[in-house]
């Protein structure tokens, strides 16, 4: 049997040394860049074309994939994400929602492998992530894709700090992936960087969609041709000192924006696949709400972004315990988003059976 450390490019092998991990983005560059027979079509027809999917045919069903480490943090997210995920799928109006899986790369199993369904990925060797745990995301997905029995045809990359509003369809079409433009990925403003990754002749640089790897949902089969090369890339642009300077907490999501530019999958962006608050105001026909951001404001309901409010919900405040049951709701003059946000946690914590007793 192969060593589960032989790591495959989209046409042929590329073994990774694990003692010393000597990943050089040239390495990276001859293996996804060189050995690439990707269409790379430099039309941007699709680029910002949002359509809506009939679901009067066969639903193509998707498996949603959270990966996440043992830590409380991660955990108790990943405890309200799944209960939400659940309650979404027992709908299946409109839905295209198949089965749900964490992807738990600490190594090891934890105390919440009964409560929700769970694959246990090894984590980088020591010192590998330099401190940015997000780079074992894309290993943590190889070997996932690699080992795992997956039914369905199309994967849902999210995230623990995902709440699900309502079911999902399958919002990808003709082989391209559906996925959220995120602001800050600027592809063109980055461009001297990511040449280093995406040579001139893999096209122009706005080949690389303005996305993350979550939200997306991909074909099963696209996303195993890009995790090997969306892991070599996010280890060759840490190790790249203007990379890991220009891309900072995002490095590993340029970086697979980058791998899926090279390996030819296009994304539909759809704006609509989540929110953001405190800045997005509204939930309104929008899928999920991510909780990434700190949300404070005085009693009058006045914002106080960096600055710690008279009422706040901060995931970051609950990083070493979960938060309790039965949090406070916002005062008046707090945008509904902020109040569904708070309102959805309240009544996951409140149905999880032992959430203040099992840590």
């Amino acid at each position: 049997m192969a060593s589960p450390w032989r790591i495959r490019s989209f046409a042929s092998p590329l073994l990774i040394c694990i003692a010393v991990v000597l990943i050089t983005y040239n390495a990276i560059l001859f293996s996804t860049n060189a050995r690439l027979h990707s269409d790379l079509s430099t039309s941007s027809l699709h680029f910002h074309r949002t359509l809506s999917v009939s679901h009067s045919h066969k639903p193509r069903l998707f498996h949603t994939a959270v990966t996440a480490s043992d830590s409380v943090y991660n955990t108790w997210q990943c405890r309200v994400m799944y209960y939400w995920f659940k309650k979404a799928r027992e709908t299946r109006v409109g839905s295209d929602m198949g089965g749900f899986t964490r992807i738990l790369h600490s190594g090891k199993p934890d105390s919440f492998m009964g409560e929700i369904p769970t694959f246990v990925a090894q984590p980088l060797p020591d010192g590998t992530d330099q401190g940015y745990i997000v780079l074992n995301r894309p290993w943590a997905f190889v070997q996932w894709l690699q080992k795992a029995n997956i039914p369905e045809e199309y994967i849902l990359m999210a995230e623990p700090d995902h709440i699900i509003v309502k079911p999902i369809p399958n919002l990808s079409v003709d082989g391209q992936a559906a996925a959220f433009p995120f602001f800050y990925i600027e592809p063109q403003k980055y461009e001297p960087v990511l040449r280093k990754f995406f040579p001139e002749d893999r096209g122009p640089i706005n080949t690389i969609d303005p996305i993350g790897n979550s939200p997306v949902i991909i074909e099963k089969k696209s996303l195993g041709k890009i995790a090997p090369t969306w892991m070599n890339i996010s280890l060759a642009m840490k190790k790249d000192t203007d990379a890991d300077k220009s891309f900072g907490w995002v490095l590993e999501m340029y970086a697979y924006a980058v791998a899926s530019a090279l390996h030819g999958v296009r994304s539909i962006l759809h704006k609509n696949f989540m929110i953001q608050p405190p800045w997005d105001l509204e939930v309104g026909d929008k899928f999920i709400i991510h909780y990434t951001y700190g949300c404070d404001y005085t009693m009058e309901g006045k914002l106080t972004y960096g600055k710690i409010g008279e009422w706040r919900f901060d995931k970051r405040s609950y990083d070493n315990s979960p938060p309790p049951r039965n949090l406070p709701l916002p005062p008046k003059s707090v945008p509904e988003s902020v109040v569904t946000l708070v309102t959805m946690v309240n009544e996951a914590t409140a149905n999880i059976p032992n959430w203040e007793s099992s840590w």
